[in-house]
């Protein structure tokens, strides 16, 4: 659950808030878990994207930390929805996500350099605070099952971690 908790909180920190705008209803806890899942795929993608563009050493360290975080944080959610033997399912928010870190790829793909840096640590810091309100007053209130709520709260305790790094490199880089 914590994984998954992470996962969701770093993909909505990526994509913004758009996404979490297509959810007219409260999600439910399979929903929960593919967003978050989804979350942590996106993240995980948009730090390998870094580590192949980026020559600057902050903005290599948080990337590296992104992905061992994120990949961790996948393979416990993967293990807990075995466990408690929860079939994630799409729904619009995912779905949104995905479309959504597509669209920031390709925006990123064409800057290089400090272009480059800046507008990835921008957007990690703009998409950790969006993952981190979604969690707090969508996703977590929304759990039913204790252990993926618990998993949540604890993703967001490190997601809020995710988020000062993120504005400490951001710092650096202006």
């Amino acid at each position: 659950m914590m994984r998954i908790m992470q996962a969701a909180i770093a993909a909505i920190c990526l994509l913004g808030g758009a996404a979490f705008a297509v959810a007219a209803e409260k999600p439910t806890d399979p929903q929960i878990a593919h967003i978050a899942y989804t979350a942590g795929v996106i993240d995980i993608d948009a730090a390998k994207q870094a580590l192949k563009k980026s020559k600057n050493k902050q903005v290599i360290a948080f990337a590296k930390d992104m992905v061992r975080d994120h990949e961790a944080v996948n393979k416990q959610a993967l293990a807990l929805v075995k466990k408690l033997n929860v079939t994630p399912e799409d729904n619009d928010t995912s779905k949104a996500l995905t479309k959504a870190a597509a669209e920031k790829r390709d925006e990123l793909a064409k800057l290089k350099g400090a272009a480059f840096d800046k507008a990835y640590i921008d957007n990690e810091v703009a998409y950790h605070k969006q993952v981190n309100d979604a969690l707090e007053t969508l996703l977590i209130p929304s759990a039913t099952n204790p252990q993926l709520k618990d998993l949540l709260q604890t993703g967001l305790k490190l997601f809020q971690g995710h988020e000062q790094h993120a504005e400490h490199v951001a710092s650096m880089l202006k």
